[in-house]
Formats: C-alpha cells, structure tokens, sequence
C-alpha cells in the first residue's frame, strides 16, 4: 500500500491535517447527543422541532448524520492510500465539515426554516462529498474501490427519499432509511471483509505464528458479499415478501461461515482485533434474527434491525474509528482502559436495545439505559481520543495505511 503523504501541522492546523481527525470527533458527538434527544421526545420530556415525523427523524441522523460523518473520515484517510495522491485537508475539509454540521442543524430546525431549505444544506454535504470522492478514484484510476462512489451514491439517494417526505411530496421516508441503513450494512460487509482478516493475519503473524492465519479471500467470500447484497435490496424494496426471511437466512450463514475462517479466535488478547470480529458477528446475527422473526415473532421486528445498527453499524464504527485514530496519530495499536470501555458500552447497548422489548412493564428503563450506554461510548470516544485527534501526531512515527 501507498503511505498517506505527510501533512506537517501545527497545533491550530491539526484538526484539518487528515478527515478522520473532524469527522470522527463530529460522528462521536452527535451520535452521543442525538439518543438523548430521540429518548427524550420518546418519554415525553421534550420535543424534536423538525419536520420530519420524530422517528424517522432518529433513523435519519443515525444514518446520514453520525454514520454519514464516519464513513466520511473512513474514506478520506484510505483513499490516498489507494491512489498515492494527496489527502484532502486545510480550507476544503473545513468547508466539508461545515457542509455536515449545517445539515444537522438545518434538519433539526426545519420546522423553523422549512422543508426547502433544510433539505438544501442537508443535500449539500453528501452531493458534494460524492463528487469528491468520485474525482479521487476516476483520477487516481483506482478502479478497484469504485463500489464505494456507488455505496455514497446510494446514501444520497436515501438522504434525498427521506427529504422527499418533509417537502410533502412523497411518503418515503421510511423507504429512504431502508436504503441508507442497508448501504451502510453492505459497507461493514465489504470494508470489514478487507480490514477483519488483514488486521487479525499480521497480528496472528507477529504475536501467534503457530495459530494459523485467516483464510485468504475466495469463494466463500464472494458467496457471503452476493448473498449480503441480495438480502439487503430485499429487504429495501419488497419487506414483507415471502422470500426475503430464506434470502436473509441465508446471508446469516454465509457472513457467519465467513468470520469463523478469519481466525478470531486467536487474537482475544488485543480489544483492537477482537472488537472487529465483535461487529462482524453483530452483522450475522442481525440477519439470523431478520429472518427468523418473519416465522416465529420472538422480539418485536425492530429488534433486529437494532441489532444491525446498535450491534453491526455502531460496533464496527468505534472499532475503526479508534482503530485509525490511534495508528494514524502514531500512538501503539493497543487499547488501553479508556478504548476497552468505549468497548463494553457499545456491547451492553446492543444486548439492552435487543433485549428491552422482553420486559413490557420496564420497557422505557431499558431502552434509557441502552441509550445511556450508547452515548457512553461515543462520548467516551471523544473524551479518550478527543486530544490526540486535535494535536499533531507523534513525531517519529509513519502513519498505518487503512
């Protein structure tokens, strides 16, 4: 791989030297402020002045705010790896992040400034992060990751169904998260399909040569991602069809005979890689739980959604996002205490959101205190790598590629 070049900053100029610096802090700390609002507006102790009716509302900032924001810092500190050319940083990913937080902002308020208007900033940061990441790859000729301009095209494409709804022009809201949640799955599927093995094989290398490393990609592989993709369009465009609970079946089974072969197993001793083949499970499971609730109603149908996006999205963003922010700032890749924390909270937010629902009369409690743990994580995340994210990186010290 093409080391990211060099930025040289200093400390007022770190925070723009590299994307993942902005949009994981940004990611971290709305995702960690958005739950509480939701819950409030849930419990009745408040309200959410947009426009777009609360829960879909919720659904849209998870996807097109916190998760939009990381797989922004996600693919501008990877694609000039992939392409050896110049990272974007300074003025232009200042106006970048600026695009998003007006988003979020404008959203919020549309009750206040109008559907038009809030759907212009919102659609501004996603449009123009799509062209940006287009002109990279097309003029780095890395063809190889052109799947990604298609995954961001299919978020915007959701992100405007969702703004179709708030301009009364459509009731597609709904319809519109489906494509964005599924996008972002088939994402932790294909990106995750890369870095699981990758990271697990040179650790298992250096720490664990007799254990074996993780099966290299073949057949099986190509199996899981096809039967991913299947089941996801599936589940956006026909829900309740017949089929759609065989198709996620047999996702399920695929992803999870695809992460037994990586090996997991023998890198329990380092959170940094057991929490990787943590989010991955999430994504399996999530899918087991989709198809087998069609037949047999055990948790309501919500319950397994949330265990793809608590479980599979949420896991697997912390995973990277700490992940990058301790390589690509030159600090060890291990965790320390404060990592393995963020850790166990985004867990125990997946098994309470998954497991509220069982008990009727305390339901709220549960689901508060999922949301607690929730917004533990991330704005543990901000406390933990808030420094490091916003002072130059360690001298001596080259960054890790992605």
């Amino acid at each position: 791989m093409v080391a990211i070049p060099r930025y040289r900053a200093h400390s007022g100029q770190a925070l723009l030297s590299a994307g993942f610096r902005p949009f994981f802090l940004a990611s971290a700390a709305w995702a960690a402020l958005a739950v509480p609002l939701w819950l409030a507006f849930f419990t009745g102790a408040g309200t959410v002045p947009t426009l777009l009716p609360p829960p879909i509302w919720h659904v849209h900032e998870m996807i097109f705010g916190y998760a939009a924001a990381t797989v922004a810092g996600f693919l501008l500190t990877a694609i000039p790896n992939w392409t050896g050319r110049m990272p974007l940083q300074g003025g232009p990913l200042g106006v970048l992040v600026a695009l998003w937080i007006a988003g979020r902002i404008a959203v919020f308020l549309s009750a206040a400034i109008g559907a038009p208007a809030a759907a212009v900033l919102d659609l501004a940061f996603p449009a123009v992060f799509l062209v940006a990441v287009a002109r990279e790859i097309v003029a780095g000729r890395n063809w190889r990751n052109l799947p990604m301009v298609a995954a961001l095209t299919f978020l915007l494409a959701g992100n405007v169904l969702v703004h179709l709804q708030s301009l009364g022009w459509a009731a597609t809201g709904e319809l519109g998260n489906r494509l964005g949640v599924a996008t972002l799955l088939m994402l932790v599927s294909f990106v995750g399909g890369r870095i699981v093995p990758s990271f697990t094989r040179n650790w298992l290398t250096k720490n664990r040569p007799d254990h074996g490393s993780p099966a290299s990609f073949g057949w099986i592989d190509r199996i899981a991602l096809a039967a991913t993709a299947v089941a996801l369009a599936a589940w956006v465009a026909t829900p309740d069809a017949a089929w759609s609970p065989w198709l996620e079946l047999a996702a399920a089974l695929a992803l999870g005979l695809r992460l037994v072969r990586w090996r997991g197993d023998g890198a329990l001793r380092e959170p940094l890689l057991w929490i990787l083949h943590v989010g991955y499970a999430w994504l399996a499971f999530g899918f087991l739980l989709l198809g087998i609730d069609r037949w047999v109603s055990l948790l309501p149908a919500t319950a397994a959604l949330h265990a793809l996006t608590v479980g599979a999205i949420g896991t697997m963003t912390l995973a990277v996002m700490t992940r990058a922010s301790l390589g690509h700032t030159g600090r060890p890749l291990t965790a320390g205490r404060g990592t393995t924390t963020i850790y166990a909270l985004i867990f125990a937010a997946a098994w309470l959101r998954l497991l509220a629902p069982l008990d009727a009369a305390h339901y709220v409690l549960w689901l508060s205190a999922g949301g607690v743990c929730w917004s533990g994580a991330f704005g543990l995340f901000v406390l933990v790598y808030g420094r490091p994210l916003t002072t130059p990186r360690v001298s001596g010290t080259a960054a890790r590629p992605l």
